[in-house]
């Protein structure tokens, strides 16, 4: 298909590993980059030949040439800007989380059934690499019945600026949410957590919330399914990890407990000592078109053509990448709903942010609210 839709870039920290993606996508036209300051605006849009640029996002929303933008602001902006746009006419992606409150995402939800405007949330766990193997075993039937999934993101925020100190470990909970409930497309019916461990006396005083661990029991919707899943943020020795496992009745798949180590795949009925095995995920460069299947695999940043630019972070995040923007633009293209469209990521969002208020109340169970179901 030859349409090609307009995209604004908001944010350009994290923001600005997606420009050049854009820029080669066959039907994408970044035509818009935007961040408050100007220096950083200019040196970047110079540097990838973008013309139009802004350092006011209400002034990019009164653009009429915009079809969508793509949201990687601070997390505290998620669910306004998010609001705003659409309350602007336009498409929305926006990085993780959707927002930080229950009533932000339930509004963005009514937007999009008002407006008709299609929003996604741009978690990168359900799109890497590892994720795309085990739903490919999951489709495939290779993992028999799924009968548990688990898993964590850990991560050390000191340091961190603005609002991340002392940040409730699961009001940041996509990361270890989203692939749960992604692998069999299930919707969180309710959630109980407890709260383990005690931060900083300093970092405490931030959120009014002691938790150096948050971990959280999920029960699927319609489902016999449950999940576990554990978060923490500061004050645990631990190597920055977000991981994902599942458990069948014909094979089971593990991420490895050593960033860059290989899964280990569990096969039923085998001697003991062969039920495991290491497995090497494959790449799936090839669900992409052409123009930006090496963005899996190579660095971002196009230093082909912009050599003078010091990125090296690479692809990053298991290639989710390209297959996000990819699953982005192709549900415009072809006005089709996206994962995790606006309902399906409000039910993901609203898991950490629920989970942190059950903590509170020492793991009362707390149900979804019924915006956040497919119905």
């Amino acid at each position: 298909m030859d349409k090609k839709v307009n995209i604004a870039i908001v944010g350009l920290g994290f923001g600005a590993e997606f420009i050049p993606i854009y820029q080669k996508h066959p039907n994408a036209n970044l035509v818009v980059v935007s961040q408050r300051n100007e220096q950083k605006l200019n040196k970047l849009a110079d540097a990838f030949g973008i013309e139009k640029r802004y350092s006011s996002y209400d002034k990019l929303l009164e653009d009429p040439h915009i079809d969508a933008v793509h949201i990687n602001t601070p997390i505290p902006d998620h669910g306004v800007q998010s609001i705003k746009a659409l309350k602007a006419g336009k498409h929305v992606a926006c990085t993780v989380p959707m927002a930080t409150t229950v009533e932000e995402c339930e509004e963005i939800v009514q937007l999009t059934e008002q407006t008709g405007l299609t929003y996604m949330m741009m978690e990168t766990v359900v799109y890497a690499r590892e994720f795309l193997y085990m739903k490919e075993l999951y489709d495939t039937g290779q993992l028999g019945k799924v009968q548990f999934l688990k898993a964590s993101h850990q991560q050390d925020m000191d340091g961190w600026p603005d609002y991340w100190p002392g940040l409730p470990p699961m009001h940041y909970a996509t990361h270890c949410v989203g692939p749960v409930l992604g692998l069999t497309r299930n919707e969180a019916e309710y959630v109980s957590c407890f709260g383990s461990g005690t931060i900083r006396e300093e970092l405490i005083k931030e959120y009014n919330s002691p938790y150096a661990v948050e971990t959280t029991h999920i029960k699927f919707r319609n489902s016999d399914l449950s999940a576990h899943v554990y978060r923490s943020l500061f004050d645990v020795a631990r190597q920055y990890r977000e991981s994902f496992a599942v458990y069948g009745s014909k094979k089971s798949v593990e991420w490895p407990l050593i960033e860059g180590n290989p899964l280990i795949m569990h096969t039923a009925k085998r001697a003991e000592s062969e039920i495991p095995e290491e497995i090497e995920s494959p790449d799936y460069a090839r669900l992409l078109p052409t123009e930006i299947q090496r963005f899996t695999t190579q660095g971002v940043y196009d230093t082909d053509e912009n050599q003078h630019l010091s990125f090296t972070q690479g692809g990053g995040h298991g290639g989710s990448h390209p297959h996000l923007v990819h699953e982005f633009v192709k549900s415009l293209v072809n006005q089709t709903a996206p994962y995790p469209n606006a309902r399906q990521s409000a039910n993901i969002t609203a898991v950490g942010i629920l989970a942190h208020k059950s903590a509170l109340k020492g793991g009362e169970i707390i149900r979804l609210p019924d915006f956040t179901f497919e119905h």
